[in-house]
């Protein structure tokens, strides 16, 4: 009969062992494990292990580049520490419309930005974007775009002009510019025969709601900060928009304003559309889509698009915004932000609402003592 040895404690094990054994975890136990004995917190402070941690969940970061990018910020540790937790803020200001108001159609430079040497400090250039789409946790997508594109007119048409990034439209030379994002029955899509069939039942929107993940992370490398714009999961979408065969995706967060925006805070707008290629028509086919939109735009309160300048003044403070694991809180989050929105717009419709019948009453007064003093 076979013995089994007894260990007598945990430091009587090879350090090797341990080390094996973490670098199997995922951030979230690999954190656990640390708080549990001084050799697990000894070993998990090593940067390698967090390495694996990060190239597992973001394929992305797999290059030499990006890797010397990440170690010049503080190392893979703290990049999964930044980037992990979602962004939270409930600092939503409460609904008024007569707040814009307030500021006048246009805005000298010192009142728009408050303080002029800071937005000089700021390039575009200082900007990485890292994203990563998952579907069913299998990676299908991995890009890394260095600044932002379009915006060489940086002290002209890009500061005034609406920010906008469709991520799909560059390359940064590393990866092949041509080559389709695409999901088929073998990544785990379900057949559908027909479009109208699909109206009917939602299987394949159910389905690619339910599976795709996004994550967006916004690196800036003069203030060496990191943080995830994105929700991982969908906030909401449209399917069969613009046409019967595309499928909209919206992620997002919700960022901090305040001494940028009168709005206070601005929404963060990720949008990923899918379109039908094939359907399954027989032996041989099946069910195809093609990812044909990733973008990013900020909108304010009112819905307006942000700037290109505010924009990347608005990423650079997100960078240092309250982050958390919990996905409620982000979600509760984003649901606050909508909820005042749609409160703004109503007060705005009642104002203007208002406004219209004074212009009326006015109108019929004018008209009335014109017709009086002809008489």
């Amino acid at each position: 009969m076979m013995s089994v040895a007894q260990v007598g404690s945990m430091t009587s094990l090879n350090s090797d062992l341990f080390y094996d054994i973490l670098g199997r975890l995922d951030g979230a136990t690999l954190a656990s494990a640390a708080c549990t004995c001084a050799a697990f917190c000894s070993i998990s402070k090593e940067e390698k292990i967090w390495e694996n941690v990060c190239r597992s969940l973001w394929p992305s970061i797999d290059r030499e580049d990006v890797r010397n990018l990440i170690s010049s910020i503080g190392g893979f540790r703290k990049f999964y520490a930044d980037c992990f937790p979602l962004i939270v803020n409930k600092e939503v200001p409460v609904a008024q419309w007569d707040y814009y108001l307030e500021y006048p159609e246009e805005w000298g430079e010192d009142d728009y930005y408050g303080d002029i040497e800071e937005v000089d400090s700021i390039s575009p250039s200082d900007f990485v974007s890292i994203v990563d789409i998952r579907y069913k946790d299998k990676s299908i997508c991995s890009k890394v775009l260095w600044g932002i594109p379009d915006s060489d007119g940086f002290n002209g048409w890009f500061s005034s002009c609406p920010f906008r990034i469709d991520l799909l439209s560059y390359s940064d030379g590393n990866e092949n510019h041509n080559e389709k994002v695409m999901l088929s029955e073998s990544d785990g899509l379900p057949p559908i025969t027909s479009i109208e069939r699909e109206r009917k039942d939602g299987k394949l929107w159910k389905e690619l709601r339910e599976g795709i993940k996004l994550s967006w992370i916004i690196v800036n490398k003069k203030v060496k900060q990191a943080a995830n714009v994105a929700s991982w999961s969908p906030l909401g979408g449209q399917r069969h928009w613009p046409t019967d065969k595309d499928f909209l995706i919206r992620f997002g967060s919700i960022l901090p304003a305040k001494d940028i925006l009168p709005c206070k805070v601005v929404e963060c707008i990720l949008v990923m559309k899918f379109r039908v290629i094939q359907m399954r028509q027989g032996e041989g086919s099946q069910t195809t889509l093609q990812l044909t939109e990733l973008s990013m735009q900020l909108e304010d309160m009112g819905g307006s698009h942000v700037n290109g300048k505010n924009s990347l003044l608005v990423l650079r403070e997100s960078l240092s915004c309250q982050r958390s694991k919990n996905y409620s809180e982000a979600l509760e989050s984003c649901h606050l932000y909508s909820k005042v929105q749609s409160e703004l717009k109503e007060e705005k419709m009642r104002n203007e609402s208002w406004l219209d019948r004074l212009c009326i009453i006015s109108g019929i007064a004018a008209f009335f003592t014109f017709w009086y003093c002809i008489i």
